[in-house]
C-alpha cells in the first residue's frame, strides 16, 4: 500500500504541516504551499509557527517541500488542508478552498482521491468542491476519481492531544475509495479511526465539535456578567457546581481563533441557506464575539473608580494570541479589546512571548513591547489576556500598588488581582 499511494499535501500551516510530517515517514510526500519562503524554511527543516521542532520534521525522511505544481502530477491521493475564515461580513471565505480544489482539478487523473481535511459546512465538499473538480479536470466522481472529506482536529498549542493521538474521522465519496482512506489514517494515526456513514455526517460532526464548544463558553460568559453585578466570583461558582457528577465545568474568556471563533458561522451559514435561522448557535457567538469589548468597559470602570482623569490614561495587555502558549494571532479577540481603548483615545502597550513580532505588525500595526519596558512603565491597568506559562512567573508587584491587575483567565489566586471574568 505505501508503494502504491503517492501524496500530496496542500497548504502547510498549523494544521497541513503536521499532516505531511506524519504522512511522509511512511509514504511517498509532497508538502505543497504558494509561499515560497514557507517553502524554503520548511526545507531547512524550520517551522516558523513553532508547531514542529528541527528534530521532528527530519524525522518525515520521504517528504519533499515545494510550491512547483510539476512536481505533484504524478501524486494519486491529494490532502487539501487550506484554512477556510470568515469575511467582514462572518459569511464563509473560500477562496482558498477554491484555489486549491483548482490546482487539483488541473491535474486530476484517473482513479485519485481528494480528501478535504478544512472546515467546512455540511454538504460542502459534493457541492461546491466535486462540481469544480468534474468540470476542469474532465472527470466523473466515482466513476474516474473519488473525494473524502476527514475532518482535522489538531488543537494549536497542544502538545499532549497531536495530530496521532486523535481519533481521526474518515468519510468517502464511495465505499471502495473509504476503505482505501481508512487503511491511510489508520497508518498513521494511533489513536484510529472512524468511519462516517457520509461525508455530510463528517462534515457536520466538525462543525458542531466547535459549535458546542463556543455555545458552553457563551453561556459561562453570560453567567459571568451575571455574576459580576451581583458581586459573585464566576469561577467559584463553577468549582462549587462541578462538585456534581453530571455538571460540565467550563470557564469564562475570549473566544477567537480559526476553529471556535469560526465553525459556528459556517454551520448557520448553511441553517440559512435552507431556511432555518439559527436561535442559539449565533446568539452564542454574538456574546463571545462581543466579550473583547465587554472586558475594555469593565477595566476602564475600575480605572475610572480611582481616578478623575480622562487624559493620559495608560494600559498594558499581556497576551495577543488567541490561546495561550501558542503564537497564532489568526482572528484573536484581544485585538478587540485594544481597539475599544484606541477608540477611546487611551494609550495601550501590549506584551507577547509568543507570537512573531513582525506577523503581528504586518497584520495589526502593533509593535510587541518588551516585558522590561512593561515592567518599568506607569500603567493605570494591566490586562492579563491570554493564559501563557511565562506569564505564571510574572511579579505581579512591580507594577505598583495603584495599578489595576484585570485577570481574564483566572491565572492568579483571587487576592493577588483587582479583578477577574
Amino acid at each position: 500500500m505505501n508503494d502504491k499511494i503517492k501524496v500530496a499535501v496542500i497548504g502547510l500551516g498549523y494544521v497541513g504541516l503536521p499532516l505531511a510530517i506524519e504522512v511522509g515517514k511512511k509514504y511517498s510526500t509532497r508538502g505543497v504551499e504558494s509561499n515560497r519562503k514557507r517553502i524554503s524554511e520548511l526545507k531547512e527543516c524550520i517551522d516558523s509557527t513553532e508547531e514542529l521542532s528541527l528534530n521532528q520534521i527530519k524525522k518525515s525522511k520521504k517528504i519533499r517541500f515545494t510550491y512547483n505544481i510539476e512536481e505533484i502530477k504524478l501524486c494519486n491521493f491529494y490532502i487539501i488542508a487550506v484554512p477556510t475564515p470568515i469575511n467582514k461580513k462572518k459569511k464563509p471565505n473560500l477562496k482558498m478552498l477554491r484555489d486549491a480544489t483548482y490546482l487539483v482539478a488541473n491535474i486530476l487523473k484517473k482513479k485519485d482521491i481528494v480528501v478535504y481535511e478544512a472546515t467546512v459546512y455540511p454538504g460542502l465538499t459534493e457541492e461546491y468542491c466535486v462540481p469544480i473538480l468534474e468540470k476542469k479536470s474532465k472527470l466523473k466522481i466515482n466513476k474516474n476519481f473519488s473525494v473524502g472529506y476527514s475532518p482535522e482536529r489538531i488543537n494549536v498549542g497542544d502538545k499532549k492531544h497531536t495530530l496521532t493521538t486523535i481519533k481521526k474521522i474518515v468519510s468517502a465519496s464511495n465505499s471502495e475509495s473509504l476503505n482505501i482512506i481508512n487503511n491511510f489514517y489508520k497508518s498513521i494515526i494511533k489513536a484510529g479511526t472512524y468511519k462516517a456513514p457520509s461525508i455530510k455526517v463528517a462534515e457536520a460532526a466538525k462543525v458542531i465539535e466547535n459549535s458546542q464548544r463556543d455555545i458552553n463558553i457563551a453561556l459561562v460568559n453570560e453567567l459571568s456578567m451575571i455574576f459580576s453585578k451581583l458581586g459573585i466570583d464566576t469561577n467559584e461558582v463553577i468549582d462549587a457546581a462541578k462538585t456534581k457528577w453530571n455538571f460540565l465545568p467550563f470557564y469564562p474568556g475570549i473566544v477567537g481563533g480559526h476553529c471556535i471563533g469560526v465553525d459556528p458561522y459556517y454551520l448557520s451559514y448553511k441553517a440559512e441557506k435552507i431556511g432555518y435561522k439559527s436561535k442559539i448557535i449565533l446568539a452564542g457567538r454574538k456574546l463571545n464575539d462581543e466579550m473583547g469589548n465587554y472586558i475594555a468597559k469593565e477595566v476602564l470602570k475600575l480605572i475610572r473608580s480611582r481616578t478623575e482623569l480622562n487624559k493620559g490614561l495608560k494600559i498594558a495587555i499581556l497576551g495577543l494570541s488567541f490561546k495561550e502558549n501558542c503564537g497564532d494571532i489568526r482572528n484573536t479577540k484581544v485585538i478587540d479589546i485594544k481597539e475599544y481603548f484606541l477608540r477611546k483615545n487611551i494609550k495601550c502597550d501590549v506584551y507577547d512571548p509568543v507570537v512573531n513580532k513582525k506577523e503581528v505588525f504586518n497584520e495589526y500595526g502593533i509593535k510587541i513591547k518588551p516585558l522590561s519596558k512593561i515592567y518599568s512603565s506607569k500603567y493605570n491597568a494591566v490586562i492579563i489576556a491570554v493564559k501563557h506559562n511565562e506569564f505564571k512567573r510574572l511579579v505581579l508587584e512591580k507594577f505598583g500598588r495603584d495599578c489595576i491587575i484585570y485577570d481574564v483567565k483566572s491565572m492568579y489566586k483571587k487576592n493577588k488581582t483587582t479583578a477577574r471574568l
